[in-house]
């Protein structure tokens, strides 16, 4: 880095992140403020922050968002949620680990089918009505689902987008992420069950009169709206129908989420501005200048230095590089979100596997996978799943500090990673 701007640009990113952890000003304000600080420093500019799918927002996943948030704000009238969560207690007998095992792998299961940020959209309005129902703290439970969200999206191509991208540039099929990772992500999923039940201990408080009182209830007088809930979950099933079939359709999942909201609130006598007002407007605003700030360090070579000294780093050792690509992707992902660090990371990763050769070069694309979608567990900014949730807690008078969830996501992280490398050296250096 040898020019004014690539230091400055590291400097505002990292004043941004400490404002974000501190929480001295609000998250939003510290990420466009710091968008802000980019543009003004020229480190990057208008067509690179708003147009380049290199370094700029990703508005991908910003419509995604859209779309997906005005769904599920039309199926919150409907009372589906209340019902869900009902019968979900029920199921459980009411006991607090119960409900949480069942509720990460459900949401491990629908992160692997749709994607990870869907799929907390979908189950953290159910826990939060949950929660509240138990009289139970409903941060453990919001936390455990984006990790299990996380860990069940690594299992196929649409489940979490860096998948996507990796699999883009290493030309890797739907099976070839469904054959290499997703029994890993069943044995993680078994772990991560087993962490949370051990983490979070002292929030599994029984209350036996609540308890009673929720199985008690009928799920199916929870329904307010038969007819908007049919609407809305045919709306649904077109959409996950679409993302899913993605490669047959060829439809990007931002533009199935919208067509779907476009349809849902064209058939549907919800009001405009009520569905509207059901999106979580300050975390998108987060997600751009988050996009902007880490797109500045790619336009001034930032994260591209990091991304050489890796590769030199590694000297060509076919498990060496796996390894130290895994654990780096790992420890990279939790401080920049893992869309643009593989976005910047994949160009490099095709060199090494170039350099390693055919017979291991493969595993380094499931290093680099299991890294970025594994690291996004470590903080609260790692991955787009963990800022939805914290804004929808937020937005229900729930919050989760960056702290608070980086306390849980630091070790298990590890020790997901740890097995993920156990697992790499198994199947393809010790048992190959």
């Amino acid at each position: 880095m040898n020019n004014w701007q690539a230091w400055a640009s590291l400097a505002v990113f990292a004043a941004a992140y400490v404002l974000i952890i501190t929480e001295w000003v609000h998250r939003v304000a510290a990420a466009l403020g710091g968008a802000g600080a980019m543009l003004a420093l020229r480190a990057t500019d208008d067509e690179a922050a708003f147009f380049s799918t290199h370094s700029g927002i990703d508005w991908n996943v910003i419509f995604l968002l859209t779309g997906m948030m005005m769904i599920v704000g039309v199926l919150r009238r409907t009372g589906l949620f209340e019902y869900l969560a009902i019968w979900a207690v029920k199921r459980a007998r009411a006991k607090p680990f119960r409900v949480m095992a069942m509720l990460m792998i459900i949401t491990a299961v629908a992160s692997a089918l749709l994607d990870n940020v869907t799929t907390v959209l979908l189950v953290a309005p159910v826990t939060l009505l949950v929660c509240d129902r138990l009289k139970l703290k409903a941060a453990p439970f919001l936390i455990a689902e984006v990790f299990a969200s996380n860990v069940g999206g690594m299992a196929t191509l649409v489940g979490d987008p860096p998948n996507i991208i990796i699999a883009s540039r290493a030309g890797l099929s739907f099976n070839d992420f469904l054959v290499h990772l997703a029994p890993l992500a069943v044995v993680l999923t078994v772990v991560l069950v087993a962490m949370c039940r051990l983490l979070f201990r002292r929030f599994f408080v029984y209350d036996e009169d609540r308890a009673a009182e929720v199985m008690s209830l009928n799920e199916r007088e929870a329904i307010r709206d038969p007819r908007l809930l049919v609407q809305g979950l045919v709306v649904l099933a077109l959409v996950i129908a679409g993302f899913v079939l993605h490669s047959v359709v060829h439809y990007a999942p931002s533009v199935v989420a919208l067509l779907g909201a476009g349809l849902l609130v064209a058939i549907s006598k919800v009001e405009i501005k009520d569905v509207l007002g059901e999106v979580e407007w300050p975390t998108l605003a987060f997600f751009a200048g988050l996009f902007i700030m880490v797109g500045a360090l790619i336009e001034t070579g930032v994260i591209g230095e990091v991304s050489r000294a890796l590769a030199d780093a590694t000297g060509g050792a076919p498990l060496g590089s796996a390894m130290l690509l895994l654990w780096a992707s790992a420890v990279l992902s939790a401080i920049v979100d893992n869309i643009p660090y593989v976005a910047t990371m994949a160009p490099i990763t095709a060199d090494l596997v170039h350099t390693v050769g055919d017979t291991h070069g493969h595993v380094l694309w499931w290093a680099l996978a299991l890294g970025a979608d594994l690291g996004g567990n470590a903080t609260a900014i790692g991955a787009s799943a963990n800022v939805v949730v914290l804004g929808i807690a937020e937005r229900n008078r729930q919050p989760i500090s960056f702290w608070t969830f980086t306390r849980y996501g630091i070790p298990v992280t590890a020790v997901t990673i740890a097995i993920s490398a156990l697992y790499l050296w198994l199947r393809y250096y010790a048992l190959a």
